[in-house]
């Protein structure tokens, strides 16, 4: 008789991984943690609709929020992404 395989549980919290990949010893703020993120993934693969879903977003966050802190980052964002889909649209396939 065999038994089946543990299957990992499915109610796990989403971003609960970031923390193993970007350990803190503060807590940081969400643009903190966005740009360490940033930088963790800038070699990984990631399709340009995403990219450009999180352009619109973000540019619509850069327009509503009163925070200039925030305002920045998310202009900084922005220009980041842009420039990973401008390289994305030139690199050779």
């Amino acid at each position: 008789m065999t038994t089946p395989a543990a299957q990992p549980p499915r109610d796990r919290a989403l971003g609960r991984g970031i923390s193993t990949l970007i350990p803190q010893a503060a807590p940081a703020t969400p643009a903190e943690q966005a740009a360490a993120v940033l930088t963790a993934m800038q070699s990984v693969p990631v399709r340009v609709g995403v990219l450009q879903a999180a352009v619109v977003l973000l540019e619509g966050r850069v327009r509503a929020t009163g925070d200039e802190a925030e305002r920045a980052a998310a202009a900084t964002t922005v220009a980041m992404l842009r420039s990973a889909i401008d390289r994305a649209g030139s690199a050779p396939r």
